[in-house]
């Protein structure tokens, strides 16, 4: 393996430098991959839900007026998803219920990218794959859930 300031010794075919490069890349923890995942996406998040909770008048307007979802009134649309906003991200970042903190996030977006902003499905598939990928795989190591199921593995309870 070559040393990490220098990658790629001057004997190397172009392939070796590729592998080599590839090799340093591939030593990136998963976990902390996962855990900017999991600030980014809480940052999108939250910020809306703090651009409502600061101006909920106009947040309503917007709900009656601009995304008019059927089956909720405007009121009850803006406050559900300032909830979720504000409150599922916390869950994110701490890397607590992880998992389950993703499922309101994606189902937002699923809601967005259908009957708000169709035209919006590039941003919205973004958003969708790395809420997908942290479902799938987990908070990791630096996360909350990580430290409660060591505890629960140390008793045998898991």
């Amino acid at each position: 393996m070559s040393d990490i300031t220098h990658p790629a010794p001057a004997g190397m075919t172009l392939r070796a430098r590729f592998l080599a490069l590839r090799a340093l890349f591939e030593r990136v923890p998963l976990s902390l991959i996962l855990l900017a995942m999991r600030i980014a996406m809480g940052f999108v998040f939250f910020n809306a839900g703090l651009l409502k909770l600061r101006s909920f008048d106009f947040a309503v307007q917007l709900f009656a007026n601009e995304y008019r979802l059927p089956l909720l009134p405007p009121e009850l649309a803006a406050r559900l998803a300032m909830t979720v906003e504000l409150g599922a991200p916390l869950f994110l970042f701490a890397g607590l219920a992880t998992r389950l903190a993703t499922l309101p996030l994606l189902g937002m977006t699923l809601v967005i990218v259908t009957l708000v902003y169709p035209a919006s499905w590039v941003e919205s598939l973004l958003w969708a794959s790395v809420l997908v990928m942290i479902l799938t795989r987990g908070p990791g190591v630096i996360s909350l859930d990580h430290l409660i199921e060591r505890w629960f593995s140390a008793r045998g309870q898991v």
